[in-house]
């Protein structure tokens, strides 16, 4: 299958290309960076040398393939939004343009109007875990946004398997990398408006906060901090089970719907090392392993994965693989580094 990537000079972009470049099934044609047209890839990721020729060209320059990544800045892919969807009839949106069901929420929480409302729900929601059978059907998919789904992933079973006191309020604070803001250091120093570690951290009003209540249906309260790490994305979250609630319902309740999934894993040893989910072990891979631990009827559950993967571009390649028919796990079979 021929795929482009448009904004592929990025942290996503490049992590997407180092992904498809060992797809069994795909062929990249193009990657496009305004900035950089007419440089080698590897010019920005070098850690592709001796995997690949390309090199960058303008949008303009696009040809017709069977699917388009789109890992521009928020914004640029629904201004460009019906250029782009002349060049595939599938396309996979990485920026949070067409996350929110509601233009009125996108309004509310980005600050301006939604330049293509009737397309909201023309999209699917990235998480594959909670929309795998819409994604078989659909012809364009919005990635999530790496806060949301490191919290949606982990407490999604809870509220689906109805083990949550529903009148208590959800509390969860994220440590994040510095990788973050999606975009190369490079990129970053001459466009700070487009650097997560300019505006994404705060201890209230994050903008993915839309994203969690929308695909959870509660009230969440979300801080994030930005830590000395570059990769990865720890969650702790603080929620109330219903009266009676024992350790073994929560195991039932994460075995019931993550049972066969391939990318969660739940890590809550009694023994041995990194006993509950640690972000380091993950980077490079598609994984999110969820623990928990229970006192009385709060429930701590921490979740972990890299921001960069199951956040955005391993999560993209994930939902392409189902989109297409794919094996779910092509190209996301690497399992992460220890010691590190």
């Amino acid at each position: 299958m021929k795929v482009s990537i448009v904004g592929a000079s990025g942290y996503g972009g490049g992590e997407l290309l180092r992904l498809l470049l060992q797809h069994p099934h795909v062929e990249v044609h193009q990657c496009t960076s305004e900035r950089f047209v007419g440089k080698p890839v590897t010019r920005m990721h070098p850690n592709l040398r001796k995997q690949t020729s390309l090199k960058f060209c303008s949008i303009k320059e696009l040809d017709k393939v069977d699917l388009l990544f789109v890992a521009l800045p928020h914004t640029r892919c629904m201004q460009k939004f019906d250029e782009l969807r002349s060049v595939a009839d599938r396309l996979i949106d990485l920026s949070a343009d067409f996350r929110l069901k509601d233009h009125e929420a996108y309004r509310k929480w980005y600050g301006i109007r939604h330049m293509q409302p009737d397309r909201l729900a023309e999209f699917v929601y990235g998480n594959v875990e909670l929309h795998r059978e819409e994604m078989k059907q659909a012809r364009y998919i919005s990635g999530a946004g790496c806060n949301a789904t490191a919290t949606i992933l982990p407490l999604w079973p809870l509220f689906k398997q109805g083990a949550l006191d529903a009148s208590m309020p959800v509390v969860a604070e994220a440590k994040c990398g510095s990788s973050e803001g999606g975009n190369s250091a490079s990129e970053a120093s001459h466009h700070p408006e487009r650097s997560g570690c300019v505006r994404s951290y705060k201890p209230t009003g994050h903008r993915h906060i839309a994203e969690m209540e929308q695909e959870l249906g509660h009230p969440v309260h979300f801080s994030a901090t930005s830590i000395e790490m570059v990769r990865g994305i720890l969650v702790t979250a603080h929620l109330f089970v219903k009266q009676g609630t024992t350790e073994k319902d929560i195991w039932k309740a994460y075995r019931q719907v993550y049972g066969k999934e391939p990318f969660i894993r739940i890590v809550k040893e009694r023994q041995g090392i990194y006993r509950f989910p640690e972000p380091k072990i993950l980077a490079g891979t598609n994984y999110c392993d969820i623990g928990f631990a229970l006192d009385g009827t709060r429930l701590v559950v921490v979740s972990a994965i890299d921001n960069l993967m199951k956040g955005a571009a391993g999560q993209a390649v994930h939902a392409m693989n189902v989109m297409c028919g794919f094996d779910e796990t092509d190209g996301l079979g690497f399992t992460g580094l220890h010691p590190v």
